[in-house]
C-alpha cells in the first residue's frame, strides 16, 4: 500500500500537476511585471529596445504605424516558428494583447526619473524584471511570446543557450532596425547585450534548462523497506 501511495505520487511528480488557475495567475502576473519592465525602461529616456527601433525603422520604411508593424512582425514570428516546431498557446495571444495593456495602465504611475542616476536605475531595473517575467509567463506552460519562440525554437534546435542566442536575435534585430531609421540610444546598446542572461537567469530560476526546456523532476527511486511493505 505504501509503495502504491509512493507510486502515485511519483506520478503526480512526473506529470507537473498544477491547476490551471494557479498557471494562469502565474502567466499574468509574469506579464504585468514585463509590463512594468517596459514601462520603467521606456520613462528612462536612454533609447529603445531593438525590436521597438526595428518596428520603428519598418515603420518609417513602409508606413504602417508602430503599432501595426509590431503586430506584423509578431504575426510573421509566429509563422515561421510553426515551421521549427514552436507551437503558439493560449498564454501566446495573452502576451501579444496584455502585455500592451498593462503599459498603458502602469505608465502614468511612473514619474519621470528626472536625472541620468534614476534614469539608469529605472533601466537597470527594467532588465532584470524583463528576465524574472519572461521566467514567470513562459514557465506557466501556457505558451509563448512570438519572439520567445523564435528565441527558445532556436535554441533548442541549435542546442545553444538562451543567453547567447537572445543576445544574437537582438543584436541582428538592432542592426536591420538602425539600416531603416530606428531610433538607438546608449539603453538600446545596453538591453541588447544583458537582456540575454537576464533571459537565461529568469528561466532557469523557474524551473527550466539554459535551452529553454521545462527541467525535467527528480524522482527518487522507492527503498526496499517500501517494496517489502507492499509485499
Amino acid at each position: 500500500m505504501h509503495f502504491v501511495r509512493l507510486e502515485n505520487a511519483s506520478n503526480r511528480l512526473k506529470k507537473g500537476e498544477r491547476s490551471r488557475t494557479s498557471r494562469w495567475l502565474q502567466l499574468f502576473l509574469g506579464l504585468l511585471l514585463y509590463g512594468v519592465a517596459i514601462a520603467l525602461m521606456v520613462r528612462s529616456n536612454l533609447g529603445l529596445g531593438p525590436w521597438d527601433a526595428f518596428h520603428v525603422g519598418l515603420s518609417r520604411l513602409t508606413g504602417m504605424s508602430i503599432g501595426v508593424a509590431s503586430i506584423v512582425v509578431g504575426l510573421a514570428i509566429l509563422v515561421g516558428t510553426y515551421f521549427i516546431n514552436v507551437r503558439p498557446g493560449t498564454g501566446t495571444l495573452a502576451n501579444m494583447v496584455f502585455i500592451g495593456v498593462f503599459i498603458d495602465l502602469i505608465m502614468p504611475v511612473i514619474p519621470d526619473p528626472g536625472g541620468w542616476l534614476l534614469a539608469f536605475l529605472y533601466f537597470s531595473a527594467g532588465i532584470v524584471l524583463c528576465g524574472l517575467a519572461t521566467g514567470l509567463y513562459i514557465g506557466a506552460g501556457l505558451g509563448k511570446g512570438p519572439r520567445d519562440g523564435l528565441m527558445i525554437g532556436i535554441s533548442q534546435l541549435t542546442n545553444w543557450p538562451v543567453g547567447r542566442v537572445r543576445t544574437i536575435i537582438e543584436m541582428s534585430v538592432l542592426a536591420l532596425g538602425w539600416l531603416m531609421g530606428g531610433t538607438v540610444g546608449i539603453g538600446t546598446i545596453l538591453f541588447t547585450f544583458s537582456i540575454g542572461p537576464a533571459t537565461q537567469w529568469g528561466l532557469q530560476l523557474f524551473g527550466m534548462t539554459a535551452t529553454g526546456s521545462v527541467r525535467p523532476l527528480h524522482v527518487p527511486e522507492p527503498h526496499d523497506s517500501d517494496l517489502r511493505r507492499a509485499a
